[in-house]
């Protein structure tokens, strides 16, 4: 069962991406169309078309990361002497980074120049980052050899850390950091991920009874500017998938026992808030 799982979680959702429904919706109102159906026709075309319109004109996707992306606080204050700064994998593409023989960085840039501030502003602090594998079929590729890299180019390789469990699953991954790491229950720790997927990160460490001090980076929703035309079909839908990728993460993580609440904020969150 929890094989069936992982494959569902990893390759379900290439079936069911908005983009390739508005395909399917429309491959299947042609084949109506060539059966003379012409009332389901014109149904599943009208469908299509108005998605199509909502998508290209307004920032839905952005609508539904806002919420995700206010649950925690920006630029919040840092305790004064953290054990350690966690950075989850996700900033580099290590596929292209193996192509071209060159570090990769993707949308989530901000996570890796953040450690470096913080790096540079904690010298004491550990800094641990965490890599699994985000799919079943490019497992060779690794994130963690090209942080290495710039960890390497940054001076910092003495105080990396790296785990580099390949697990699919993020929960699995953050339990065997935390059994490597053995951090004590006094410790502070700094975690930075992407404004849009700290609830669910928040939630797998306090599954894992390990608290943290939430730094969310990389917003992809304009705050204050959430109710405009914006006709940008493709980065539209982009960030749509986006979102509703995470809040089904969030639904399921929830329901499979793998966060222990659907949606950690400053306010019920487990880990440490400074003052």
């Amino acid at each position: 069962m929890e094989n069936l799982y992982l494959v569902a979680s990893k390759t379900g959702w290439e079936f069911i991406t908005l983009g390739n429904l508005f395909v399917i919706l429309v491959l299947v109102a042609w084949i109506c169309l060539a059966a003379n159906w012409l009332r389901l026709s014109r149904l599943l075309l009208s469908v299509s078309a108005l998605l199509l319109l909502l998508v290209s004109a307004l920032p839905v996707g952005e609508w539904l990361l806002a919420p995700l992306e206010r649950r925690f606080s920006t630029n919040t204050a840092l305790p004064p002497a953290p054990e350690g700064i966690i950075i989850l994998d996700g900033a580099i593409d290590p596929v292209l980074s193996e192509a071209w023989g060159q570090t990769e960085i993707g949308e989530a840039a901000e996570q890796l120049t953040t450690l470096l501030y913080l790096a540079n502003l904690f010298p004491d602090a550990q800094l641990v980052f965490i890599s699994g594998s985000a799919s079943i079929s490019q497992t060779k590729y690794k994130e963690a050899d090209n942080v290495r890299f710039l960890f390497e180019q940054f001076a910092l390789q003495d105080r990396g850390i790296f785990d580099e469990n390949h697990s699919l699953k993020t929960e699995e991954n953050v339990s065997t950091s935390k059994t490597l790491i053995n951090p004590k229950p006094n410790e502070e720790w700094i975690l930075v991920s992407s404004a849009f997927h700290m609830p669910r990160a928040v939630g797998v460490f306090c599954q894992a009874d390990w608290p943290v001090v939430p730094y969310p980076v990389d917003h992809r929703s304009q705050r204050g500017k959430l109710m405009r035309l914006n006709f940008d079909f493709s980065a539209n839908l982009r960030i749509l998938e986006l979102a509703i990728r995470e809040w089904l993460g969030l639904l399921t993580y929830r329901l499979t026992g793998r966060s222990d609440r659907l949606l950690a904020g400053d306010q019920n969150q487990c880990g440490i808030n400074p003052s």
